[in-house]
């Protein structure tokens, strides 16, 4: 018995020396690894930076780009919340708080503002959105090469016609007394119309312009992303009898489904950014009612007025309603296809 108990207490001590051993083997490793981590890591940053030093240098010149004319820049946004005064500058400028958001907020234009601004964006994204994604799966059905490159032309020119350019030619070409469009009218047993100068028709013809414009362009990344679906997917729905439009449905729908949603939360994510330069220079007293962005607004009160704090606490709070719309509508793609910006 006393032989059996003896026995029991060596392996107990035996037990509980190779424990301790293995505790203090454990805590010498983990120290030897906590020391070696940044040795190791140390050598892959100096071996990336060997190695990739081009494509940093590279990238550095856009990094400083936003960081030099977008991120130092929003130091000012503080005017917002100040009844800024140029004599006295940013620093010196009295503190106001919300004074100039509750001004917007109370201004008979606000409702406006914000009605002509969505309207004109929603109205963009209906109508436009997916005119490009329709070329894009027209031109990918070309087979003819030479065609479909001489189409890709056509449709991208005019977007490289400045904006300028573009008010020029829609008041010549809508004018209600020798334009193009008003000549048609007459000739079918219409009468002209002003299209400028009713406010009734300002957001269609600012939608289809910009369609006209944009579309064309705007298909290139949709082209892309057909590209990269594998010609096999077409090979196996030609041998299962499968047409155009059910290979059009089934493969490049479902292929660019990804790059859609992309574009689409993007798209929303600048709904109250719509353009100045085209919405200002179509502007005129007779469609000021329907032409009246947030964008316009900003520059006439900023620019013109010169009410610097005012129109800065606009432009914020345009600003934010954008990002509130792009994180939600991100999460909310997430959810439901499992994709999305981030």
């Amino acid at each position: 018995m006393k032989e059996g108990k003896s026995r029991k207490r060596r392996q107990r001590i035996r037990q509980k020396m190779c424990v301790e051993n293995n505790r203090r083997i454990s805590y010498t490793d983990l120290n030897e690894n906590a020391r070696r981590k940044p040795i190791v890591m140390g050598k892959r940053v100096q071996k990336v930076l060997k190695r990739d030093w081009q494509l940093l240098v590279l990238c550095a010149l856009p990094v400083l780009y936003f960081i030099v004319f977008h991120y130092i820049p929003m130091y000012g946004v503080q005017i917002a919340f100040k009844d800024f005064k140029a004599t006295d500058g940013i620093w010196g400028s009295a503190w106001v708080g919300f004074k100039h958001f509750r001004r917007f907020f109370a201004s008979s234009q606000f409702v406006s503002l914000i009605k002509n601004t969505l309207g004109l964006s929603l109205l963009q994204i209906l109508l436009g959105f997916p005119v490009p994604i329709i070329l894009a799966i027209m031109l990918n059905q070309v087979k003819n090469q030479r065609f479909r490159k001489f189409a890709q032309s056509i449709l991208y020119c005019p977007h490289f016609i400045s904006i300028v350019v573009l008010a020029g030619m829609l008041y010549i070409f809508l004018s209600p007394r020798n334009g193009i469009v008003n000549t048609i009218i007459k000739m079918l047993g219409g009468e002209a119309i002003f299209f400028l100068g009713e406010a009734k028709y300002f957001k269609l013809t600012f939608v289809i312009s910009g369609i006209w414009q944009n579309a064309g362009w705007s298909a290139i990344i949709y082209i892309a992303a057909l590209a990269g679906i594998s010609p096999d997917l077409y090979e196996a729905a030609q041998v299962d009898g499968a047409n155009k439009w059910q290979r059009i449905r089934h493969i490049d729908i479902p292929g660019i489904m990804p790059t859609i949603i992309m574009m689409l939360i993007m798209e929303i994510g600048k709904v109250m950014s719509l353009g100045f330069q085209k919405a200002y220079l179509l502007q005129n007293a007779q469609n000021l009612s329907a032409s009246e962005i947030i964008s316009t607004y900003i520059y006439k009160v900023g620019m013109l007025d010169a009410q610097y704090s005012y129109s800065a606490a606009v432009n914020l709070f345009n600003n934010v309603i954008n990002i509130i719309l792009l994180v939600t509508f991100n999460k909310l793609a997430k959810k439901l296809t499992d994709n999305s910006l981030w």
